[in-house]
């Protein structure tokens, strides 16, 4: 007598949960997606590798980015929940020419300079500004987004109080190496309201947020403690001991954001949504 072969799941039929469709988050303006917790709609501009997990970068019709975790069931395509996972080697991309800006947005030809907003974003450090010019510049004149430069966060505290945030008048700051228990973090909790924002990346010096493969190099050198960062990176390269001519040749290698490590990308597009959002 055949034995009878049972599912080890009881779970009735009607209440098992239907397999979620996987999707490719390839850069393409035709895949829109909605992000299940927070509403937010856009197309898929890229997909990137971080140090907590993939992410997805989402672009709405308004040119606002925002970065998302590649979550299992977290976006809603045409109405049906999907994963999104990273697309596989040699899938397409959008072309870097005419169409998209140096940060990924749709270029806008002919488009002039808003009239600067009140708000206005901060960033610490000249070369982070220089960096940030390069790859956003155009988005933020478009945008009307004034960047000043911070010569360092002990001067935030009389910045903010000085500036005199407001709805319609929010200070956005990019702050250098923002970790945890940091005096950099303290003073962020301080300044930090409804229409202030600090944000940081976790690196030493804004340098390793060029990822190392467009400098042409395997990876940015450990240093050792009480050593100079940017000095020591020249030692281990052979580079001359010029820090400002080798931050030159660093620049000068960052074309678009394909560039640049998705932990700044999705920093200082958080402050540009930040300072634009219509006041409420």
């Amino acid at each position: 007598m055949r034995s009878r072969q049972y599912d080890p799941d009881f779970t009735p039929p009607w209440k098992r949960r239907k397999p979620v469709r996987e999707v490719e988050a390839t850069p393409d303006p035709d895949l829109v997606v909605e992000e299940v917790t927070t509403g937010f709609c856009g197309a898929v501009v890229r997909c990137e590798k971080t140090a907590q997990g993939p992410t997805v970068t989402l672009e709405d019709r308004f040119g606002k980015h925002r970065v998302f975790p590649l979550e299992p069931s977290g976006f809603l395509l045409d109405g049906e929940p999907v994963t999104l996972v990273r697309p596989r080697p040699g899938a397409r991309t959008p072309p870097a020419g005419a169409g998209r800006t140096a940060s990924g947005s749709v270029a806008v030809p002919g488009a002039r300079a808003r009239v600067a907003r009140a708000g206005r974003i901060y960033v610490e450090g000249r070369h982070d500004a220089e960096l940030v010019e390069r790859v956003w510049g155009d988005d933020l004149r478009i945008e009307g987004v004034v960047v000043e430069y911070l010569e360092g966060v002990d001067d935030l505290p009389a910045i903010v109080r000085d500036f005199g945030p407001a709805p319609d008048a929010r200070l956005g700051v990019l702050v250098d190496h923002l970790v945890p228990g940091s005096k950099e973090s303290r003073i962020a909790a301080e300044v930090t309201g409804d229409d202030v924002l600090v944000v940081g990346h976790p690196y030493i010096d804004v340098w390793e947020a060029v990822k190392p493969a467009s400098v042409g190099i395997a990876a940015w050198p450990r240093v050792p403690r009480g050593q100079d960062w940017k000095t020591g990176v020249c030692a281990a390269l052979g580079w001359p001991p010029n820090t400002g001519a080798a931050w030159q040749r660093i620049l000068g290698t960052v074309h678009s954001y394909r560039d640049l490590e998705p932990e700044l990308l999705g920093r200082v597009e958080e402050l540009i949504d930040f300072v634009t959002s219509p006041a409420t």
